[in-house]
């Protein structure tokens, strides 16, 4: 797994010890970030369920202004902080171990308001559905982005969400992306949103 280009291009990540986490395929993040395109240049992202980092790193690598990565295992959080290190990123990376759901409403009390969030946990547990509904105006930006990595079987739902799904695709038998925008009603513009 490498960091694909910016700043710290071509740079090795290193991934968490055993079966607890699944990094995303390069071929996968390389085809997200392609269409995110230019909507990551000065973002403030929030990489949930973090794992080894690698949706950040990315990120702030193509120019995101910071990140804030979040798990709560010990090992993922210790390689996540080697590879912000690793890639020179460090500086833009606020690494914290814990709950996601618990931190989410301290980031919230603290006023970060994000531009992106990254939710790729475990599949089928319902935990990106269980983020989707958590998240509102207090943590992230109207207009802001929710990519919510599951199963390919999954699709979380926004039925009683100010999100809109804007894109969903499969990636082989395994993987989905399920690209989201916070609009909340009175907001919502006509036309094409992204």
């Amino acid at each position: 797994m490498r960091i694909i280009t910016g700043s710290a291009r071509g740079a090795r990540l290193r991934t968490p010890q055993g079966n607890s986490t699944r990094p995303t395929a390069d071929r996968i993040k390389e085809s997200l970030f392609n269409i995110l395109g230019a909507k990551i240049q000065g973002a403030v992202v929030l990489d949930a369920f973090a794992g080894s980092g690698a949706l950040g790193l990315e990120s702030l690598s193509r120019g995101a202004e910071s990140a804030v990565f979040i798990d709560k295992n010990t090992d993922s959080i210790n390689v996540i902080r080697a590879n912000a290190l690793h890639t020179h990123l460090e500086n833009k990376a606020d690494i914290r171990r814990g709950d996601a759901f618990t931190l989410l409403k301290s980031l919230g009390r603290e006023a970060i308001l994000f531009d992106v969030i990254f939710c790729d946990p475990p599949y089928h547990l319902g935990l990106c559905q269980k983020l989707l509904n958590a998240v509102d105006s207090s943590i992230l930006k109207n207009g802001g982005l929710f990519i919510a990595e599951t199963g390919a079987d999954e699709t979380p739902d926004t039925d009683h969400t100010d999100f809109v799904l804007l894109r969903s695709r499969a990636y082989g038998a395994t993987t989905k992306i399920n690209i989201y925008q916070y609009m909340t009603a009175e907001a919502m513009p006509e036309g094409e949103i992204f």
